[in-house]
């Protein structure tokens, strides 16, 4: 019973983040009607499913897994859809109290490959190596020492097919595939 109510979270989290990946890559948001259900209703749920103490689990998970993007989007470093995604996703795959970061640091490095091959692809990987380290010099220096830094050319990725990957590579193993050998 309480493995395959784990398996329906873990569908219902990647089925999510299916949708929010097709979504980010054909128009770049994230819809609201994706995202914010999961958040009201996965505490209820797990309230009803395995009590109050997974309630305030499924709560916890949530601000903890929207934490980190939502210092990212105010540092204008991520979009307001991504981070509500995160704390979507945190809350229904909240039946592991850290699964939601887990997810996330999983979605994280694929976005990083992701940017450095597009950087790679476009010849734009020294150049930002090279802004990289002179941002993390100027941080070490005096602010009359400063090396001026041009602004950045703009790049960016979407997150969405980088959750999804992440998503998948963390919840697979909940679904309850049974491998047998005939």
């Amino acid at each position: 019973m309480i493995s395959s109510l784990i398996s329906v979270s873990a569908g219902a989290a990647i089925l999510i983040a299916t949708v929010a990946a097709v979504s980010d890559l054909r128009n770049g948001t994230i819809p609201n009607w994706l995202t914010l259900p999961p958040i009201a209703v996965a505490p209820v749920a797990y309230a009803g499913a395995f009590g109050f103490g997974m309630a305030i689990q499924c709560i916890a998970a949530t601000l903890v897994s929207g934490a980190v993007p939502y210092l990212l989007f105010r540092a204008r470093a991520m979009g307001g859809g991504d981070v509500k995604l995160f704390a979507a996703l945190g809350a229904v795959a909240s039946f592991e109290p850290f699964l939601g970061l887990h997810l996330q640091l999983v979605s994280f490095i694929v976005a990083l490959l992701l940017a450095l091959c597009a950087l790679t692809w476009k010849g734009l990987l020294l150049v930002a190596l090279r802004t990289t380290a002179s941002a993390w010099k100027n941080a070490l220096l005096l602010r009359r020492s400063r090396l001026e830094i041009r602004a950045a050319s703009g790049h960016s990725v979407r997150m969405g097919g980088a959750v999804l990957v992440g998503t998948l590579v963390s919840l697979l193993p909940y679904l309850g595939f049974r491998w047998s050998h005939s």
